[in-house]
């Protein structure tokens, strides 16, 4: 994929900023950093994929609470935790708010590169899907209301004579829908249709399921 992965560093303590920094930026990776979790919230805007390394315990918002609140906006950005300290109930509640992983501090700078690595690589595919749904809405809001009212009965499986019952239309005029509706999604077949459909309801994919496709 083309577009460029971001690591977002959110951290309270300033040498350590400036070391996860200056150590990844010198990895390859690019790196925007900040002090609080508000800062992160004030500045971030999801216009590309990343993955987002974050401190548990931060002034104000800590990191658990940052990982709330961005999925309670729709925000599927894939976090590491980092922990000062070997606390079990916390490692737990962030990998089941959907933490890829939570290390302890100090760690090794391979165990953080390998999971900044993971973390991206779902990012990407986070990303890749909901560019992709994105697309499919896109092309969906083109149609006409008949149109992506004969879409929807498409997507169940419906033949065109129940169709054209349910309408209230001929079976040929729903066969001139139909081929709009192809046209108009740029589908040559009726999987194409059915694939396009589903991706426009996704916000995003589960990444494990995604990367095995």
């Amino acid at each position: 994929m083309s577009e460029q992965a971001t690591v977002f560093i959110v951290d309270d303590n300033e040498a350590m900023r400036y070391y996860l920094r200056a150590f990844l930026e010198d990895e390859g990776f690019a790196v925007r950093a900040y002090a609080s979790s508000r800062a992160f919230l004030e500045a971030y805007s999801p216009e590309g994929p990343g993955c987002l390394l974050l401190d548990v315990n931060m002034p104000g918002m800590s990191g658990l609470e940052l990982q709330s609140r961005l999925q309670a906006n729709g925000v599927a950005i894939p976090s590491i935790f980092m922990s000062g300290y070997g606390d079990i109930p916390m490692a737990v509640q962030a990998m089941q708010g959907g933490a890829v992983d939570f290390i302890e501090k100090p760690f090794r700078q391979q165990v953080l590169l390998n999971s900044l690595r993971r973390a991206l690589e779902i990012g990407q595919a986070r990303w890749h899907a909901s560019a992709m749904a994105r697309e499919a809405r896109a092309l969906i809001e083109n149609l006409t209301n008949r149109e992506q009212e004969v879409l929807e009965r498409l997507v169940q499986g419906q033949a065109n004579k129940v169709i054209a019952r349910e309408l209230g239309i001929s079976d040929r005029t729903v066969e001139v829908h139909r081929k709009h509706v192809m046209r108009k999604l740029r589908a040559r077949s009726l999987s194409k249709v059915v694939r396009i459909a589903y991706q426009a309801e996704r916000t995003f994919v589960d990444a494990q399921r995604f990367l095995a496709a």
